[in-house]
């Protein structure tokens, strides 16, 4: 994987962690919220251990991994965990403050699992839900959430990873109110895209004439990092805003793409002419290049992108048919409802909905878009008051504490539980013409 040669990971055991709650689950794995035993001794009690040595455990079944090698399709060789060690090779590469940290490997005869750090404020889905009174977002905070996941497909594709599962219940919130994407499961590496066009003589002297001086840029340096974006007084916890518990500039992990790494400019942009052919993805958010199975290279994430802020703006995905098949036809052939008047926003959206990927805006397209017109993409990330900021009560397994108290979660029977797989390591079949599974990922390779 080239730059992705991963380091020593640190090895955990089950019996030195204990599980407070599920934080959630998908269609490879159960993440749950735990916490270091001595820790936990230390502080007198679980629930108190402290935010900072608490972690999300994406648990996977051994199992299941080697039933979805086995099924008819599978493309791993007879190596039931290829999706699973390729998961943990991109998340040891990672080094990016909007991007998770292994923190250690759990491996036990029955599951594997990944540790990271927790993030308190739940996924992006959950809150939309609890935006306000509203069921939408106002369009300055889809405009930050937006640049920030352009900033982290674009640290991404500078190191060869296609992300490929784009969807709000992968973006997590973390406890500074920044973003933090996970799950790489559906991942793959291709070679990295070709550097976008140098910017036209016009977009030169703009952008000299706007930047400040270096003097100017030191004294207003704190100035700039607050007004990156227009506006976030008015978020939900305006007394957390004052102390972020992390800023994730502060961190070591800084990003290293750079421009040259974007992916196409915009329309008719160079694309790298490698391609995967998986058909892999999440129903609703699933690009028409891999459900024709044409091949698909970067310009799946930049679509994914599309879904996602139309899902922000409506409060639906643009796509959803009565059944699989007839979302995949709508994918294929429907026009996105773009509602209401012409904005910058809808105009971008309909822009990363082309169903042609060499049509479509990349990263060097998009930030140049109106929509992140006087965006500041240098200093996205020093952003001190994002528009939520989750409280210390807001964590999205409030209950945890409850349980805490009384008997700890065991992990192993809790995955084999939900993924069904009984001793000889068989996992019954779903009904391929249900759409009871809608929601999960689906794909032909494990």
């Amino acid at each position: 994987m080239g730059s992705m040669a991963p380091s020593p990971p640190q090895q955990l055991s089950l019996a030195d962690l204990r599980a407070l709650s599920v934080l959630g689950q998908g269609a490879r794995g159960v993440v749950f919220h735990v916490v270091p035993v001595a820790a936990a001794a230390a502080a007198g009690d679980s629930s108190a251990a402290g935010d900072q040595m608490a972690m999300a455990l994406k648990a996977m079944s051994r199992a299941a991994a080697r039933q979805k090698a086995a099924a008819p399709g599978g493309t791993c060789g007879g190596d039931g965990h290829r999706r699973i060690w390729f998961e943990r090779d991109v998340l040891l590469a990672l080094r990016h403050p909007l991007l998770p940290s292994l923190r250690g490997i759990v491996a036990t005869d029955a599951v594997v699992g990944f540790a990271i750090d927790r993030c308190p404020g739940g996924d992006l889905k959950s809150l939309r839900r609890r935006w306000r009174a509203e069921t939408t977002f106002p369009e300055s905070v889809i405009r930050f959430y937006a640049a920030e996941l352009v900033l982290v497909l674009e640290h991404l594709h500078g190191l060869g990873v296609v992300y490929r599962d784009l969807k709000p219940e992968n973006v997590l919130i973390q406890d500074s109110g920044h973003i933090m994407l996970v799950d790489f499961d559906l991942s793959t590496t291709l070679p990295p895209p070709p550097p976008p066009p140098p910017p036209d003589a016009t977009a030169q002297r703009t952008s000299s004439l706007s930047r400040p001086s270096s003097r100017h840029r030191r004294r207003k340096n704190k100035k700039a990092a607050a007004t990156a974006f227009a506006c976030f007084s008015s978020s939900r916890h305006a007394a957390s805003l004052e102390t972020p518990s992390q800023s994730p500039a502060s961190t070591s992990m800084t990003a290293s793409a750079s421009s040259a790494s974007s992916s196409s400019c915009c329309s008719g942009g160079a694309r790298t002419p490698a391609k995967s052919n998986s058909f892999v993805g999440t129903e609703d958010y699933v690009a028409p290049e891999i459900v024709a199975g044409s091949g698909h290279d970067y310009a799946v994430d930049w679509w994914g992108l599309g879904v996602v802020l139309y899902e922000m703006l409506y409060g639906r995905t643009p796509f959803r048919g009565r059944s699989r098949r007839d979302t995949f036809h709508r994918v294929l052939t429907a026009a996105p409802e773009l509602a209401g008047e012409t904005t910058p926003l809808r105009d971008l959206i309909a822009r990363l909905l082309e169903k042609d990927p060499g049509k479509r805006l990349g990263a060097h397209g998009v930030k140049r878009h109106a929509f992140f017109r006087g965006v500041d993409w240098d200093r996205v990330l020093d952003v001190a008051r994002p528009p939520f900021i989750p409280a210390p009560d807001d964590d999205d397994d409030g209950h945890a504490g409850a349980e805490a108290e009384t008997e700890a979660l065991d992990v192993e029977k809790v995955v084999h539980e939900v993924f069904g797989t009984s001793g000889n390591g068989e996992t019954p079949q779903r009904d391929a013409g249900s759409d009871g599974g809608r929601d999960y990922d689906f794909s032909i390779s494990f």
